[in-house]
């Protein structure tokens, strides 16, 4: 009873170790970091930021400038003249503002240089990513940081999922 037992422990678990799916983890900021394409459109997009904050510090400066200025002369101002000193330094911030914004916003020119410059990059790295997971019958690749990067199609059921819902 126990040979046939075993047996069948044996044979089962060779027959669940062929749909045991395959999956291997890579890193892939390491792959990225180590690409001289990414290290050079990293340093473009450090050197455009830099100069961006540089010019809205300047700008920053000049408002302070205006504002130590106005602070001195103050007393001497009329009251038009106070307002409208005053309306001018409050244009002039909303529009670093409005810079910051433009420069370093969610949508703004920093993020779109970002995606011209490095999603060719990221993009090559995942083409090659597929290519290797399926030349070596990985069913699914995951990040180091846990994000899936590659699944099998083989194993995508949502359309299944759906159809059982309609």
């Amino acid at each position: 009873m126990k040979k046939i037992t075993l047996a069948f422990l044996l044979t089962f678990s060779m027959w669940m170790s062929t749909y045991a799916q395959k999956t291997v983890v890579i890193d892939v900021n390491y792959i990225l970091e180590n690409m001289d394409t990414y290290q050079k459109a990293q340093k473009q997009l450090d050197e455009v930021a830099a100069t961006w904050r540089q010019e809205i510090a300047e700008e920053h400066d000049k408002i302070k400038s205006l504002y130590n200025k106005y602070q001195a002369e103050q007393v001497l101002l009329s009251e038009e003249m106070k307002q409208q000193r005053e309306d001018e330094i409050v244009t002039r911030e909303k529009g670093v503002m409005d810079m910051q914004k433009k420069r370093f916003g969610p949508e703004g020119e920093l993020f779109r240089k970002r995606q011209e410059l490095v999603q060719p990059i990221q993009e090559k790295v995942y083409g090659v990513i597929e290519e290797y997971a399926t030349q070596r019958g990985y069913d699914m690749v995951f990040d180091t940081n846990g994000t899936l990067v590659y699944v099998n199609p083989e194993h995508d059921k949502t359309d299944e999922i759906l159809r059982r819902l309609k």
